[in-house]
């Protein structure tokens, strides 16, 4: 690695174009090229180098200044460069299984390009593709070349017009006929329509339809996916009872084809049942899945995680938006666009309150089976082992006394704890006292979700990132020369995360008097500004190149004004007259002509 960074593999980590950040970059305590060797490894980076080369010099991911396509041009071009991306095979499906940090890889050059791009991609090859391959069996095996191939091309309909976190709402069904051995597929009613289903619109011939199961006797057995054909490969013309459409236009993402579907006693045969997790006989017996304790952690993991990542961006970019003043609004700066396609994040594949309250359904579970059967908390991640200790936990309190004692991440990594185990005994109780108050358990959760479950949610998967970064930075394998910007960070990250829970820090007696919040804000500002020196080499480590961004402020030689100048007067028709200029010249208005006379 040493002889990588001081040889300077130019080809593979270049220099940057000189400019006016060249001062700030000599100011860095360390090398932004060794610490993007470190935490991508050579292999990624090349990886994705591939993918930014293969784009910047294909002319059909030209960038096209001034240009304003109609939603029919972007979606076709969208489409090509979808099926342009396939052309490349920069990951191939065994490549996948080999080397799996490569499709987040992927996805996210592809969505640092234009999300619309990694969206169809994304939606089509790996959620289509892996319901498919991971919720169905060996006779779906065949579907996995067709995805790859291009031959068909998915979505994922789980999403109807009227329910979409709410899954136990769904309405779609669908009946076993053991007679012919097929399953009925039905929408009872245009509510019932599988809605913003990506790729669904325009493209997709094949979907993932989330309906429920119902058997002879009137036996349902809730959710289960099956494949369903809703055009013709050939056509693109809709099946027999299938009724598919586009939605229309939405705030950003664009490219992407939301669509709907409403299906009319579709017969599809009893293998389009993803039968991993459950299954039905030709003769109608259903055969019960099953679930394993890993598969709830991720799950628990996952649902909070996702609301986490979101909300940073949206309110990460709105910040970057604002920072940049009036610059920050132009539409060819790009900020305006990212925001609107980071936006749904907070809604698809579940809105972002209602996953929490998966993440805080887990931790309730495990408390309760503790409280009734004396278990440990125990989980395959050992994200939740800790709270073994919880009635000691809640017993400590903050003792830092200093801004200096204070800048390290195990002081949040301490506080995190105690706040989720205050956190989870708190919403336990509000839990339990609602339903001694009459209560459903579904009431129950729901009244106490947005003050308790919310935050506890939230808080575990902030331990969770804290712990982690902060395990990480403490590894033997970080390079000496690293380790402080790396310790730096994960504190940051950590008391800045912490500082929004001080409330709650204090309601619950961890903190105490003036002195503990005070201490936590001056750590903040502190690390602030120990990192401003490093600031731009830690951009640089993580930038895509200047022609994936594709914003006249945000290049690499921080030549902003002169970048945004020249993009200005590269605009379509900037310096020309408007055509409806006899309007002013011409046409003067008769001052008082419409006025009423009454």
């Amino acid at each position: 690695m040493a002889s990588t960074v001081e040889g300077g593999d130019t080809a593979l980590l270049p220099e940057f174009p000189r400019g006016p950040l060249d001062a700030y970059r000599a100011r860095a305590s360390f090398s932004w090229k060794e610490l993007a060797l470190f935490t991508e490894g050579e292999d990624m980076l090349r990886f994705k180098k591939t993918i930014f080369s293969a784009l910047e010099n294909d002319p059909l991911f030209a960038r096209s200044p001034g240009a304003d396509l109609s939603l029919e041009k972007y979606r076709e071009l969208n489409f090509l460069r979808c099926k342009r991306i396939f052309e490349y095979d920069f990951l191939s499906v065994e490549d996948m299984f080999k080397s799996p940090l490569k499709v987040p890889a992927l996805i996210q050059c592809l969505g640092m390009y234009d999300s619309s791009l990694a969206a169809k991609y994304l939606l089509h090859s790996l959620v289509f593709g892996s319901a498919v391959y991971s919720s169905g069996s060996e006779r779906h095996l065949t579907y996995i070349q067709k995805i790859f191939r291009m031959e068909i091309f998915g979505c994922f309909a789980l999403t109807e017009l009227s329910h979409g976190s709410n899954t136990k709402a769904i309405r779609t069904t669908a009946h076993y006929d053991p007679a012919t051995e097929e399953f009925i597929i039905h929408s009872p009613d245009f509510e019932a329509a599988k809605f913003w289903v990506g790729n669904m619109g325009k493209t997709a011939t094949h979907a993932v339809v989330f309906a429920k199961l119902c058997v002879p006797g009137d036996q349902c057995h809730g959710l289960h996916p099956f494949i369903v054909q809703i055009r013709d490969p050939k056509t693109l013309l809709p099946m027999p009872g299938v009724m598919v459409g586009d939605i229309g236009k939405k705030l950003g993402q664009n490219g992407l084809d939301n669509g709907f579907a409403m299906f009319h006693k579709v017969r599809v045969p009893r293998q389009s049942l993803l039968n991993r997790m459950g299954d039905v006989t030709p003769e109608g017996t259903y055969v019960s899945p099953f679930k394993a304790e890993l598969g709830r952690e991720i799950h628990a993991l996952a649902s909070a995680s996702k609301p986490l990542a979101s909300w940073t961006t949206q309110q990460g970019i709105q910040e970057c938006r604002e920072a940049c003043g009036g610059h920050g609004y132009l539409a060819m700066n790009r900020l305006g666009v990212l925001r609107d396609d980071n936006d749904p994040n907070c809604t698809y594949e579940g809105d972002n309150n209602i996953l929490l309250q998966q993440t805080s359904n887990y931790l309730l579970g495990l408390l309760a089976h503790q409280v009734q059967d004396g278990a440990c908390f125990r989980s395959p991640l050992k994200s939740v082992d800790f709270l073994d200790a919880y009635p000691g936990i809640l017993d400590q309190k903050f003792e830092v006394s200093s801004v200096a004692d204070c800048l390290d991440s195990a002081v949040a990594l301490a506080a995190y704890k105690w706040l989720v185990c205050y956190l989870l005994r708190e919403t336990y109780q509000k839990l339990n006292q609602e339903k001694r108050s009459g209560s459903s358990d579904f009431e129950a959760r729901n009244n106490c979700q947005v003050s308790h479950g919310r935050p506890l949610a939230l808080a575990f998967v902030e331990l969770t990132v804290v712990q982690r970064f902060h395990e990480h930075v403490h590894q033997p394998c970080v390079p000496p020369s690293l380790r402080a910007v790396l310790g730096r960070l994960s504190a940051l990250y950590a008391l800045w995360s912490l500082s929004r829970h001080t409330a709650l820090l204090y309601r619950g007696g961890y903190f105490s008097g003036e002195q503990a919040g005070e201490v936590l804000e001056s750590a903040v500002l502190a690390l602030c500004s120990q990192l401003k020196d490093d600031a731009v080499a830690l951009v640089d480590v993580i930038a895509p190149p200047d022609f994936v961004l594709d914003s006249p402020i945000g290049r690499a030689d921080g030549e902003l004004y002169k970048n945004l100048w020249g993009a200005v007067l590269q605009e379509s028709k900037v310096l020309e007259r408007a055509s409806w200029w006899p309007e002013f010249s011409v046409n003067k208005p008769v001052i008082g002509s419409l006025k009423s006379k009454l």
